[in-house]
This record gives structure tokens, sequence and C-alpha cells, in this order.
């Protein structure tokens, strides 16, 4: 509403108004003004009325005319006088309907700000809850999401200590396939060498015969002895053997365990990928 009309600006435009010829109303004089709200200009309007009302009457000074023609012009300017309260009674009640109208649209106004106020409030309130239930859910699955990461970091120790020594178990069973096989060779070398040994021993026995009968207890002997030896390496190589298949099926095991564990951390850590995704907002 424009603040600020001069009343003397509103009842020069309801005078032009009328000396037109037209009835002064608030659309009227606020078209002739060109502003003011319609409450102000009303209220302005039924002051105009009243005034008018009041000049009307007060005119009773008349120049100096016939008596006939003096009584003719005080009758009709008495009808014009009662005309004008006609038309300023119609145009005041026109007013007031204008005004009821406008202080009920007002009212209406202000019950429907009151009403979205209220619901404006009702949103926060709930708004600020669920800000308050997400905060705390974040802060709950953030302490769960630093259990999870102290536990894969465990995991994750635990998997290179079984690396490590599954790293050992293998590196322990190649050294004991090594030696398996060096005395594999030296075993091999040895029985060559006893067998080059017989078959010479065997030739010289031919040619000697009656000093091979002489050396007979001797070469038994040896070949007692190298059959001890031979026994000895093979007891051995049968004891390295167990010892390498001991440790193939540790290393076995260690592994499996690592493998477990791996499968175990990647399921861990998919489960804390997709928990740490964000959720959809609730509709506010």
């Amino acid at each position: 509403m424009a603040v600020g009309v001069p009343e003397t600006d509103v009842f020069a435009a309801a005078d032009a108004v009328l000396a037109r010829g037209e009835r002064p109303t608030v659309e009227r004089v606020r078209l002739e003004l060109g502003r003011g709200s319609p409450a102000r200009v009303g209220g302005l309007l039924d002051i105009w009325w009243a005034r008018l009302a009041e000049r009307l009457s007060g005119e009773t000074r008349l120049p100096a005319l016939p008596a006939e023609v003096s009584q003719a012009f005080v009758q009709v300017w008495q009808q014009a006088i009662h005309l004008a309260s006609g038309v300023a009674e119609l145009s005041l009640s026109d007013q007031r309907q204008v005004v009821a109208a406008e202080r009920e649209r007002v009212a209406e106004v202000e019950e429907q700000a009151r009403r979205e106020s209220a619901t404006f409030r009702q949103r926060a309130a709930e708004a600020a809850d669920a800000r308050q239930s997400a905060e705390t859910r974040l802060a709950d699955l953030e302490l769960l999401l630093e259990h999870r990461q102290l536990q894969i970091e465990d995991l994750v120790q635990q998997r290179a200590t079984l690396v490590s020594e599954r790293d050992s178990a293998q590196q322990q069973g190649l050294t004991l396939q090594e030696q398996l096989q060096n005395a594999q060779i030296k075993a091999e070398r040895e029985r060559e060498a006893q067998e080059i040994y017989a078959r010479g021993v065997e030739e010289r026995a031919h040619r000697e015969v009656d000093r091979a009968r002489e050396e007979n207890k001797g070469v038994l002997a040896q070949l007692k002895s190298a059959n001890r030896q031979l026994e000895q390496v093979q007891r051995r190589l049968a004891a390295i053997q167990v010892e390498l298949s001991q440790a193939e099926q540790k290393a076995a095991a260690q592994q499996a365990r690592g493998d477990t564990l791996e499968r175990q951390l990647s399921q861990k850590q998919q489960n804390a990928a997709a928990k740490r995704k964000p959720r959809a907002k609730k509709p506010v």
C-alpha cells in the first residue's frame, strides 16, 4: 500500500472527477491521481463526501434576485443538496463494501501466511530431526568403518605373516629338494663307483683266481662296508624324502590358509566400500 498520498491531492482529484460530471469512486479517483491504494483513497474519499455535504449545506448566500426567482433557486439548490447527499451515501456504502472486502482479503492473506508459517516451522523441525538422525547414523557408520578398517589391517598383517611363512616353507622345501637331489646324485655316483669297482674286482678275479681267493675275505668286507654305506645313503635319502613331503604338505596348508584370508579380506573390503556409499537424502 502506498503511504503518504496527501488528502489534498485526493480531494482535488475527486473535485476534478465531479467537475467532469462523473460520480467520484475509488477507481476513478485513483485513475485521476495515477497512484494510491484502494484503502487509502477510499478512506480519504469518505472524508471528501462528508465535507462536500457540509460545503453544499453551507452555501446559503444568494445574490439580490426577485423573490420568485430567489425562492425557485433555493428550492433547486435544496434539491441538489438532497441529491448530492444521496449520491454521497451511495458512494460511502460502496466504499464501505470495498474496505470490508479489502479487510477480508487481508485477513485471508494473514491466515494463509500463518498456516504457511506453521507448515514451514513443522517442516523445519522435521528436517532438524532428520538431520540429527542422519548425523547419528553417520557417526555410527564412521565408528563401524573404523572398526572394519582395524580388522582389515589386522587381516592384512596376518596375511603378510602367512605369506612370509609360506615363502620360508617353500624356500625350505627347495633346500630339502636340492639336498635330496644332491644325495641322489652322490648315491648314484657311489653306486656306479661300486659297480666299476666290482667289475674290476671280478675281472681281476678271473685273472688272479688264486690271489682273489686269498683276498676274498677283504673284498667281501669291503663289499659289506660299501653295502652298509649304500644302506645308510638310502636311509638318509628316505628321511630326506619324508622331510620334503612334510614340508610340501605344510606349504600347501599355508597356501590354502593364505588364499582363505585373501578371500575374507576381499569380501570385507567390498562390504566396507558398499557401506561408504552415500544414501539418497530424505525429501523434506
